[in-house]
């Protein structure tokens, strides 16, 4: 608390230096977070972080400052849900968010293909040779970050003092009007109106232990750039010299990559690249645990082009996509899953949270590039077990999940076939196998069996089946009632029940629309047919797709023919 009134002529409060060191050491992490998310989401993570930590670090006054401080708002009276706030932390917050929504303005007639002025400055803390970012957030983050990236800097400061620090509406219109936001009304109207799932994502990130702009992952940029550029400045020294007066003059960054104006489209050096580690011992079992994989992940050109054609497809570039995918461009926090040479192409496979999408172009001289979108938001352990990442000649080539310890294939029409063993690379990557038949008569319905390791989700086998999309879908089995009980829960379609009744359904995933996550049958009738000609059984296919709907119908079965060779 405020132990005495300290105004000045205009009647602004005034604080003492160690007032607001107080509040800066105290609010460092919240300080951080308010300006990390205030500042542009087109700036990399990296330089987002490094500036957010600048700004904050600047936000005390100089050295010229004597005993008394600047000047802070004058409290309005009355209690607040929160209860009154202490000088140094307002003081703090005021300065932080006034320097945070100063960063992207642009003086009149400021060129603008060049960063605002204050990016140009040199700001502490500097990282030679290292990139920070903070933890990955997963779906949450991309979320989040979706729903600021079309936003002002107003609006999202507004969002983050109302929604993460959970400021009364007065308090934020007070801030924002003292950071000199014109019209703090609107702004926080506009924060308000945002919709459910941004605000949910967004508490659900903030308070967790996974984001934390002050809890970062650190990473070596590229070491044999670093290397060539060190040999050319040997034999150039002349010229170093002259670029470091150069530098010196206009405000040098920690790596040349993050001094190029952030404002364009996403790059190979945006992606997210998941640790290697987190395959088996991942505490989340979806797309945003896959590592990169394959001999291309660091082939810039090959990603550039790949990030190229999903902002902007050239003419004569094959789209393709499910049905209700959004097809627009790629975000900050794009996620690398494979970049290598599969079966004549160079496959690249990107996940943004909400969006699969493979890019494909032949490695001889020749033909188009492909680019094809899926929806894989909300993916579990089963419907990210695998990707399609080449189909060929009616055969397909699957990209297993890092947590797949062994994977197989069988004919669902043959229950009573063993699962054969499938092949598979050191990438992951699967043998060509051989896909439903497209035409003709229905004789075979492969599907893939799949078994997770112990150390990641528990181990069990699971079938999925290529329906046509770039995740196949995962198959499951609910039994029949007992008497007197009520109706059990979906399980994996691996046992002999299980394998009997989808021998009599395999064939009606042919007429399933496109999009399909998961299909389950479930038994929920049996009854004798008459003369004994053996038992029927009433089962519901339900046929759950990504984009929502879901699709279900009711069929029966007998297992033995009757006479004359119809059911009754």
């Amino acid at each position: 608390m405020v132990t005495s009134q300290r105004r000045s002529p205009d009647g602004r409060e005034r604080i003492t230096l160690r007032e607001a060191e107080a509040g800066l050491v105290e609010h460092y992490t919240a300080l951080v977070r308010l300006a990390y998310l205030t500042l542009p989401p087109t700036l990399s993570r990296h330089r987002r972080v490094l500036t957010a930590h600048g700004l904050v670090q600047r936000a005390l006054p100089g050295f010229r400052l004597r005993k008394a401080a600047p000047r802070v708002p004058a409290q309005r009276p009355g209690p607040t849900r929160l209860g009154p706030e202490r000088l140094g932390p307002a003081w703090v917050r005021e300065r932080v968010l006034r320097t945070a929504l100063a960063y992207e303005r642009r003086p009149r007639r400021w060129p603008k293909s060049l960063p605002p002025p204050r990016a140009l400055r040199p700001m502490l803390p500097v990282v030679w040779g290292l990139r920070l970012f903070p933890r990955a957030g997963g779906r949450e983050e991309i979320a989040l970050g979706q729903a600021l990236s079309g936003l002002s800097a107003d609006v999202r400061a507004a969002f983050v003092l109302s929604r993460a620090d959970e400021l009364p509406d007065a308090q934020v219109r007070a801030l924002l009007e003292a950071a000199g936001v014109g019209h703090p009304d609107r702004s926080l109207r506009v924060a308000r109106q945002l919709d459910a799932p941004a605000v949910a994502a967004a508490q659900t990130l903030l308070r967790s232990a996974e984001f934390n702009a002050c809890s970062v992952q650190t990473r070596p940029t590229d070491l044999l750039r670093r290397r060539q550029r060190c040999r050319l400045a040997g034999a150039v020294a002349a010229v170093v010299a002259v670029g470091a007066v150069v530098l010196t003059a206009t405000g040098s960054a920690p790596d040349p990559r993050s001094a190029r104006p952030a404002l364009g489209p996403v790059t190979a050096a945006d992606l997210v690249r998941a640790p290697r580690t987190t395959g088996a011992g991942a505490s989340r079992a979806d797309f945003t645990a896959w590592p990169p994989r394959g001999v291309r992940t660091r082939d810039r050109d090959l990603l550039d082009r790949a990030l190229a054609t999903w902002s902007r497809p050239p003419r004569g570039t094959r789209l393709s996509r499910t049905p209700d995918t959004f097809t627009g461009p790629p975000p900050h926090g794009t996620q690398l899953l494979y970049a290598g040479e599969v079966a004549g192409d160079a496959v690249v496979l990107l996940h943004d949270g909400l969006r699969t999408v493979r890019y494909s172009e032949p490695l001889s001289p020749g033909g188009h590039a492909k680019l094809h979108f899926a929806r894989t938001d909300s993916s579990d352990a089963t419907t990210a077990a695998a990707l399609v990442v080449s189909r060929t000649r009616g055969a397909a080539r699957y990209l297993t999940a890092p947590w797949i310890a062994a994977s197989a294939t069988r004919d669902l029409l043959r229950p009573d076939v063993p699962a054969r063993p499938v092949r598979v690379s050191a990438e992951g990557i699967t043998e060509p196998l051989r896909g439903p038949a497209a035409s003709g008569p229905c004789d075979s319905w492969p599907a893939l069996q799949l078994r997770s390791s112990a150390r990641a989700v528990g181990q069990r086998a699971f079938l999925v089946t290529d329906l046509g999309d770039l995740v196949p879908a995962h198959l499951t089995y609910t039994p029949l009632p007992g008497r007197g009980t009520p109706a059990r829960q979906p399980r994996e379609a691996t046992g002999a029940a299980a394998l009997a009744s989808w021998a009599h359904t395999a064939c009606h995933l042919a007429g399933l629309p496109e999009g399909v996550r998961a299909v389950n049958v479930s038994d929920f009738a049996g009854q004798p047919l008459p003369g004994g000609a053996g038992r029927a059984v009433w089962s519901c296919v339900r046929a759950d797709t990504w984009r929502g709907p879901d699709e279900v119908s009711v069929r029966i079965s007998c297992p033995r023919p009757v006479e004359g060779g119809r059911a009754p």
